[in-house]
């Protein structure tokens, strides 16, 4: 996809990587129950590597934004949702909330070859919140609103160039099965001028 079609994007463009058993489209939002043992992770500690998680995502050629509400219910250890954008099993971004102790947080996992994991306190209502992801070049910056009015910096970070990146809404339950999410108005749109200082 080019910028000129981010306009024309639907659900019904988006692809999977790694399909769940149980989704669905429902009223133009994305529903979906995650797999047991799904995630993505490269090495870092734990000294694992998966690949499971769930992608629901498009190819995108130009620079873009992609602004998504979440809605999940996260009570389990590793529940997280959110966006990503996905090279291959060593290249890649998510960033949303995640369940870690004993609450949900924000975070974002940036894997180059090995994974980081980088996480904090989030203070608004935990099950809707508005997340977006701009690549800007070889550059990345990830916000998060609680109200979609108010914005957070979560992470600005280089990522590798490519003919395409593959990106769009993610979701993950590494110790169970059945988180629920509802991804809502998906939004793409060109970068604006400041990606780090804009609302």
């Amino acid at each position: 996809m080019e910028s000129a079609s981010f306009d024309s994007i639907t659900w019904s463009d988006f692809e999977w990587i790694n399909k769940p058993k149980k989704w669905d489209l429902v009223d133009n939002n994305l529903e979906v129950a995650t797999d047991f043992k799904s995630d993505f992770w490269q090495d870092t500690y734990y000294k694992f590597k998966l690949n499971t998680g769930h992608v629901y995502g498009v190819n995108i050629k130009d620079n873009f934004t992609i602004q998504v509400c979440v809605e999940a219910d996260f009570t389990t250890l590793y529940d997280q949702a959110g966006v990503m954008i996905y090279l291959d099993e060593k290249h890649w971004l998510k960033a949303g909330i995640e369940y870690n102790d004993g609450q949900p947080m924000i975070g974002s996992v940036l894997t180059n070859e090995v994974s980081d994991w980088a996480t904090g306190t989030f203070t608004g209502n935990s099950h809707k919140f508005w997340i977006r992801l701009s690549r800007v070049d070889q550059v990345l910056c990830v916000k998060y609103s609680p109200d979609k009015s108010t914005w957070y910096l979560l992470r600005l970070c280089p990522f590798p160039a490519a003919e395409n990146h593959f990106v769009g809404v993610m979701c993950c339950s590494p110790q169970r099965e059945g988180l629920r999410v509802k991804f809502s108005d998906v939004t793409f749109t060109t970068p604006v001028k400041d990606i780090l200082h804009s609302d």
